[in-house]
């Protein structure tokens, strides 16, 4: 069967004869059958049905109709990490997502690549000022939460979660979150972490934020 052919709705299981590699294919990948690591011929191992975002019905428990945080992106410069937040944050239930100076919008194809759609399911603005942004948002009653290492900042395990119509800062993936931001913030959260590094990926700390305090 070659790629072209396949159903849409279908993808294979494909193990190389000649090195073999297991690898899925779907329609559509430039290789055909052949094998993407050394282009020697492949044979079916498994056929299996594409599971697919459109029409996937939830349990009723992972619903979320009440959705009232929203995530501020302040200066996050990868196309990716951005599109993994919005991805995240509509699997979390946010509300709404600011993109702030140079995070760049959903108008990016790497952006929307990584997103899948979410774009469309979350609300999202953009806004050149993250600082002047969140003093409008405190002034109308939002309050404002950062993660970030800092001397100030509070294990994120103490805080069970955050007040309706939170907003969550994450910044970028080099400097952090703007000094200004974080003079305007009801609490400072970090992560803890047991190995050398100092901090996760941006995308990685948000989705971990947003498990523990939604």
């Amino acid at each position: 069967m070659y790629n072209d052919r396949m159903p849409e709705k279908l993808f294979e299981v494909r193990i190389c004869e000649a090195c073999g590699l297991r690898y899925p294919l779907v329609a559509g990948q430039k290789f055909g059958t052949r094998c993407p690591a050394c282009l020697g011929e492949t044979r079916i191992a498994q056929s299996r049905k594409l599971v697919t975002e459109p029409g996937r019905s939830l349990p009723e428990t992972y619903l979320n109709p009440d959705k009232s945080m929203a995530v501020l992106l302040d200066n996050v410069r990868s196309s990716w990490n951005t599109g993994s937040i919005l991805r995240s944050a509509d699997g979390f239930g946010f509300k709404q997502a600011y993109l702030c100076g140079i995070t760049p919008t959903p108008d990016n194809e790497a952006v929307m690549k990584t997103s899948l759609g979410a774009e469309d399911s979350v609300p999202w603005s953009y806004h050149k000022d993250a600082v002047k942004l969140a003093k409008g948002l405190k002034k109308n009653g939002h309050e404002i939460f950062a993660l970030e290492e800092h001397e100030q900042a509070i294990e994120i395990g103490r805080v069970s979660k955050l007040p309706n119509d939170s907003i969550l800062i994450v910044g970028n993936e080099i400097t952090g979150v703007d000094p200004g931001l974080l003079d305007l913030c009801e609490q400072i959260l970090y992560i803890p972490m047991s190995g050398e590094k100092r901090s996760f990926n941006v995308a990685i700390a948000f989705s971990i934020a947003a498990y523990t305090l939604s």
